[in-house]
């Protein structure tokens, strides 16, 4: 069902966590997968080694996901060292807080630059590449529904942007048979928010399912958006989230 075999992925961040799962299970289900890093050299090597293993094609790109011109060489980058791209998945952010009367103009410029600008960057350079067929998809937070905690306004603000942006590309995209999907994931165990954490309790006694979701769970859902099975499925946001938005 979830058959990518001879399919062509780009996963902006894609050295740990979330991404680096992405990454891999696309490369399980058959496709070539190049992937951007930014510092983790150590861990974007075993990502390539792991897709590798799986008998495909796994390219490392260092980029800024800050950066114009480095977003769109990455795609490039890509394109080149593919032969082509199938499928884009906008993963990478960062998730800084802070109070609104404190948040730091710093901060909220790379808020937006990396969680919003990004993602539209990398979708400009990659539309023109896109066939019939072709993926969008895109990593967001459940946070853009449900707000968790008092310091998260503008993360949370980036994060529900993605939800309008992704709509519009379902709308615009369509007609070229290319779709365009949101994924929400929830609490979810990775450095930024281990499971094991200062407010993991907290997290899980919120969530009906009673856990945090593994990085595994994320990238499962992303497959299979990326497969031909969900080829009628456009403009819409999944979340996995333990049911933390019911």
């Amino acid at each position: 069902m979830t058959d990518l075999t001879g399919k062509k992925a780009l996963v902006t961040g894609g050295s740990r966590g979330i991404g680096a799962a992405i990454a891999q299970m696309l490369a399980k289900y058959g496709a070539d997968v190049a992937f951007t890093f930014q510092n983790s050299t150590d861990r974007a090597m075993a990502v390539g080694a792991a897709i590798e293993a799986h008998g495909r094609g796994g390219i490392a790109i260092r980029a800024d996901s800050a950066d114009p011109i480095a977003i769109r060489r990455s795609v490039d980058d890509a394109v080149k060292s593919l032969g082509g791209l199938d499928i884009l998945v906008n993963n990478a952010g960062i998730a800084l807080y802070g109070a609104i009367a404190d948040i730091k103009l710093e901060d909220i410029d790379a808020l937006l630059a990396v969680n919003v600008r990004g993602p539209i960057l990398a979708t400009q350079a990659a539309v023109a590449h896109l066939g019939p067929g072709g993926r969008i998809i895109t990593i967001g937070s459940a946070g853009a529904d449900r707000i968790v905690g008092s310091t998260g306004t503008i993360y949370y603000m980036t994060k529900s942007a993605l939800q309008s942006f992704t709509r519009g590309l379902a709308q615009e995209l369509g007609p070229r048979d290319i779709t365009a999907n949101l994924v929400q994931p929830g609490s979810t165990d990775t450095d930024m928010n281990p499971a094991d954490g200062e407010y993991s309790e907290f997290q899980r006694s919120i969530v009906p399912l009673g856990r945090y979701s593994a990085p595994a769970d994320i990238a499962a859902a992303v497959a299979f958006l990326a497969s031909p099975a969900a080829r009628q499925i456009t403009g819409a946001i999944l979340n996995v989230d333990g049911g933390l938005n019911t």
